[in-house]
């Protein structure tokens, strides 16, 4: 498994354009994908998990991927959430 925090630099936090992307973005690996907030932990290939934990700017968040293609999820999510002036 490997893991990577990162901290919310957008102004709105983590709402419904980005998320989006980010599931996604998920979606495109083998891995298992996981956000880590506030102590709980959803699936990154869920919208809706990904609404609830209603993130805001400022947050630390830890993303995971566990599986055969781990390292690339996480790559590919970290580089998704610059991309999209989320996180760093």
């Amino acid at each position: 498994m490997v893991e990577q925090t990162m901290t919310i630099t957008s102004e709105d936090g983590v709402h419904a354009r980005p998320a989006t992307v980010l599931v996604q973005t998920a979606g495109q690996y083998k891995a298992d994908v996981n956000l880590e907030y506030n102590g709980k932990s959803v699936n990154l290939k869920s919208i809706m998990g990904i609404m609830s934990l209603g993130i805001p700017s400022g947050a630390e968040v830890k993303v995971t991927a566990e599986g055969s293609d781990e390292e690339e999820a996480l790559n590919g999510v970290a580089d998704a959430m610059k991309k999209e002036n989320l996180g760093e």
